[in-house]
């Protein structure tokens, strides 16, 4: 089945014009092929999930790194910053990824339809995780790959194949896990709703228990689940989020680092350039300059993909 699936994605990858991540006709899936490892990207995760066909990446989220190879999938529940990289990949036998988002709608209506739902396990869990594919979840992958040869077949038949992998993501070994991430009535609804406020105000002084108010937690308790959701305090999440949010004004809108700074809630410059070049391993100018330059295409491109704009 692995062997089906990457051939299938070189005959599609091979079709294509232009450089990786390849849009496809169903808009939420992408499908990523590199003939060389790869620099790291910062990018934000979105929930999604990272098929391995070939080759092998790995993906950080705080000081937590996964690493997935042929065989084996990124499940993402979480919006958060995260660093990815191709590891393992040659232009005989180039990493071959096929990216899609999870929509946790289509999640909710399978768990509902379930004789046993499964249960959010523990109190505290894991937003990201690293799972095998093979068996059915490698025949939901090839009719996946196969279905973007006929697309006007895809309105009808891509819901099905996806409800297809949420059933068997549910029902598989880390069904706890992914029940956490989709189901409304989940102990990590609290936090993703705090995350989501963090994130809607972005510019504003982070205060941890006014985020815990919104999770209703303590504040213990909505630290020990936020890091445990996203590898990161809130603090940490904060910052980053911060950091990209700039990076992409300058690259993307032209602002000016000044004006990146303060759009993100930095009152300091001089403190802002500091934390940016801790994250991204240069001062902001010179970074800027360098991913509008071309020469790091991947970082680039990075700010408007958008399976990849979360995929690790």
């Amino acid at each position: 089945m692995l062997e089906d699936l990457v051939a299938a994605m070189l005959r599609y990858t091979d079709r294509q014009e232009g450089a990786s991540p390849y849009f496809t006709a169903i808009e939420s899936v992408f499908i990523l092929r590199s003939d060389h490892p790869k620099p790291p990207v910062h990018r934000i995760s979105q929930p999604a999930m990272c098929i391995v066909a070939q080759g092998a990446k790995w993906a950080s989220f705080g000081e937590t790194r996964y690493e997935y190879k042929a065989g084996e999938a990124l499940i993402v529940g979480v919006e958060a910053p995260s660093v990815g990289k191709v590891s393992a990949a040659s232009p005989d036998r180039p990493c071959l990824v096929l990216a899609f988002e999870l929509d946790l709608a289509i999640m909710r209506s399978v768990a509902a339809e379930l004789d046993e739902p499964p249960k959010a396990s523990g109190d505290v869990g894991r937003g990201v995780f690293v799972t095998d594919f093979l068996g059915p979840l490698a025949d939901c992958a090839l009719r996946l790959v196969k279905l973007l040869d006929t697309p006007g077949a895809i309105a009808t038949l891509y819901p099905l194949i996806m409800r297809e992998i949420c059933y068997w993501l549910l029902t598989g070994p880390h069904g706890g896990d992914v029940a956490r991430m989709a189901l409304t009535n989940a102990p990590s609804k609290g936090v993703l709703n705090a995350m989501r406020r963090l994130r809607e105000n972005l510019a504003e002084p982070i205060r941890v228990e006014e985020l815990a108010t919104v999770a209703q937690m303590s504040p213990s308790s909505f630290n020990r689940h936020f890091k445990a959701l996203t590898s990161l305090s809130p603090l940490q999440f904060h910052k980053q989020l911060r950091l990209l949010e700039a990076r992409r004004l300058m690259v993307s809108l032209g602002a000016n680092v000044e004006t990146a700074a303060f759009q993100v809630g930095y009152e300091s410059p001089s403190q802002f350039s500091r934390e940016y070049s801790r994250m991204f391993g240069e001062p902001p100018k010179r970074n800027v300059k360098r991913l509008e330059s071309g020469v790091d295409e991947v970082s680039r491109r990075a700010d408007r993909e958008v399976v990849v704009r979360g995929v690790a």
